[in-house]
């Protein structure tokens, strides 16, 4: 069975001698059947490696830093919840990231649902639930190389937030995250063919919303 000793992990392997590997040199389904095991420190290195990366995935998704940390903890919170039943037939990473998903895409779906309880008061707007307008911000010249790279990473960004959900994820965890092809489908739990549609989708969109910055 594993446990942690002295920084390092043992665990069984088939017809061998248990195998000892320091934390930072397991792998994720390594660290996974440590924390099976009740190994703590084990489970601190799965949130070492995937806190930023799924903090940034979900805030791309969200544009809302501070509710893209707490979705990142609920993340890391389910896996954990969940380690006993975790069953290692697929990438660690693409298990991760389906319950990110999942949970931004539920964020998305929730905040749409305000918008449309909001529809009812005096001051509401009707907004398109598929895709909102861009802001584009105005083509005044800049002197600053900076300051222009940062108006376009802005304007890419509030870009992405008007696309829908499903061409949102699969651009974010290819263009921004990337994923391979085959990963993304195993989060989105969706064919290959299925996901380089979407990602070509979003991406038109994008081109069309961002032509000024093109």
């Amino acid at each position: 069975m594993s446990h942690l000793m002295s920084s390092a992990l043992t665990y069984p392997v088939p017809g061998e001698i248990h195998r000892v590997v320091t934390v930072d040199a397991a792998s994720d389904h390594e660290l996974i059947a440590a924390v099976q095991a009740g190994d703590e420190q084990a489970f601190q290195e799965i949130v070492r490696r995937y806190r930023t990366p799924i903090t940034n995935f979900i805030f791309r998704m969200l544009d809302d830093y501070d509710r893209a940390v707490e979705l990142a903890q609920e993340t890391f919170l389910r896996v954990y919840a969940n380690v006993a039943r975790y069953r290692a037939t697929f990438h660690f990473s693409t298990y991760i990231y389906r319950i990110a998903t999942n949970l931004a895409i539920s964020e998305l779906r929730q905040r749409r649902r305000r918008k449309l309880v909001s529809l009812f008061t005096p001051w509401a707007r009707h907004e398109d639930e598929e895709e909102t307008p861009l802001d584009i911000p105005d083509e005044r010249p800049l002197q600053d190389a900076d300051l222009i790279e940062r108006e376009r990473r802005a304007a890419v960004g509030r870009a992405i937030q008007t696309l829908p959900e499903k061409y949102r994820a699969a651009l974010v965890l290819r263009d921004v995250e990337g994923l391979s092809y085959d990963e993304i489908a195993g989060i989105l739990n969706i064919s290959e063919g299925t996901v380089k549609s979407r990602i070509n989708r979003a991406r038109g969109l994008l081109r069309d919303k961002l032509r000024a910055y093109l």
